[in-house]
């Protein structure tokens, strides 16, 4: 499904609910299957956690994942301590293009059973569970931190707990301290000093009710649509103020691209604010909060404004290049883009080209990340349907702010 979005500069104010966060909700599943006494609410609609659900709950000797690269990790080391279980774990023809080699790798050295079903380092992976013992194991610390909180969600059910050891700069450590979070919300000590994390053993934890916080990831787009927009106020729930999820960092880094974040008992409040020039502060690290980057730049470029982004490596192993993806779409537009393996330059320009078709790559964020430039020009998002892996009601949700959607 394509979906031609005709130029919507009468942006409404109102108020929506964004489904409960992905990457909350999929860890807390396989915490959830290790402890069946925790209860989650407000678990996420998206693609990727409702293939968690049906993976976690098979009992085929074949497990497909489709495109879902968080399950693809967290299963990896789930159904690695999972005994008396054999399974294949495979996905998507570009899953089976992402490498897993370094998470393999660290859990053999713990002792677990893994090989490669086709080509070393990628899905599908033959996976016979075993009990592990070993309590210790090292990881470069520039990895996915999807790596390492895969590792964290089974240590409380190894017999001797588990440290990991993070050797060099640590990146996206938000991920791993919300992961960190959740074990404790769940009942589960652990800590993280430094570049070693630690977590105990728990055989069986307290009967709770989790109840899951919005996804931050997901607030982005609107954060670009009020930014984008002549004066919109938009609502959205529900949110804390001192979130689990690095992406709201999204609150300081638009107040300097014009909107004000107002935050209640339950939700926040985005409100266009004219006062402001809008600038950002260049460069830019989003080690801690890739996922927002895509969105950033497409604000940057719809404000007529420069921006460089750094602390991106992570996003090469993505759905697709998301560097190169961006790069490409944004030229489409009109733009001029330099990437590296970790960085993108946008340069100023208040050219924005009409009727331009955006790929998406089979990547939701791309779909997503573009579509507030229908407030500057009309486009076409291809493969518009791709939101679903993250944010089913994307689209019903812009009909509700007033963008004119024409599906084909």
């Amino acid at each position: 499904m394509n979906i031609a979005i005709k130029q919507s500069s009468d942006i409404q104010n109102a108020s929506l609910q964004i489904t409960g966060s992905k990457s909350e909700s999929n860890r807390l599943l396989i915490l959830q299957a290790l402890y069946p006494e925790l209860q989650i609410e407000n678990i996420s609609n998206s693609d990727d956690s409702q293939v968690l659900q049906q993976a976690l709950s098979s009992s085929n000797p074949t497990v497909d994942i489709h495109h879902a690269g968080t399950a693809m990790r967290f299963l990896t080391a789930y159904f690695s301590r999972k005994e008396d279980r054999e399974v294949v774990l495979t996905g998507s023809e570009r899953m089976q293009q992402r490498p897993i080699e370094v998470l393999v790798r660290a859990l053999q050295e713990l002792g677990a059973d893994l090989q490669y079903d086709k080509n070393e380092g990628y899905p599908p992976l033959l996976i016979k569970g075993k009990k592990i013992d070993k309590k210790e194991v090292t990881l470069q610390a520039n990895i996915s931190s999807q790596y390492i909180s895969a590792l964290m969600l089974i240590a409380p059910t190894l017999s001797n707990g588990l440290e990991i050891n993070l050797e060099g700069k640590v990146t996206s450590v938000p991920y791993i301290e919300m992961t960190l979070s959740l074990l404790r919300d769940a009942g589960i000590e652990g800590s993280f000093d430094g570049n070693l994390i630690k977590i105990k053993p728990k055989n069986k934890v307290t009967p709770k009710t989790i109840v899951v916080e919005s996804d931050w990831s997901s607030a982005s787009y609107f954060y670009s649509i009020v930014a984008l927009s002549n004066e919109a106020t938009i609502t959205i729930g529900s949110y804390k103020e001192n979130s689990y999820q690095g992406d709201s960092a999204l609150a300081t880094i638009y107040k300097s691209l014009g909107v004000d974040t107002v935050f209640n008992d339950t939700t926040v409040t985005l409100r266009k604010n004219n006062k402001v020039k809008p600038t950002i502060v260049s460069p830019l690290d989003l080690s801690n909060s890739p996922d927002i980057a895509q969105t950033i730049a497409v604000t940057c470029f719809g404000l007529g404004i420069g921006c460089y982004l750094t602390g991106l490596h992570t996003l090469k192993i993505k759905e697709t290049d998301r560097l190169e993806a961006l790069k490409a779409e944004l030229e489409k537009l009109g733009a001029e883009v330099i990437i590296t393996n970790d960085s993108l330059e946008l340069m100023a320009s208040n050219t924005i080209k009409r009727e331009v078709a955006i790929e998406t790559y089979q990547d939701h964020r791309m779909a997503m990340a573009f579509a507030p430039l229908g407030i500057k020009t009309s486009l076409t998002i291809l493969e518009a349907d791709v939101v679903s892996k993250s944010y089913p009601d994307f689209w019903k949700d812009l009909e509700t702010l007033g963008f004119v959607l024409a599906k084909n």
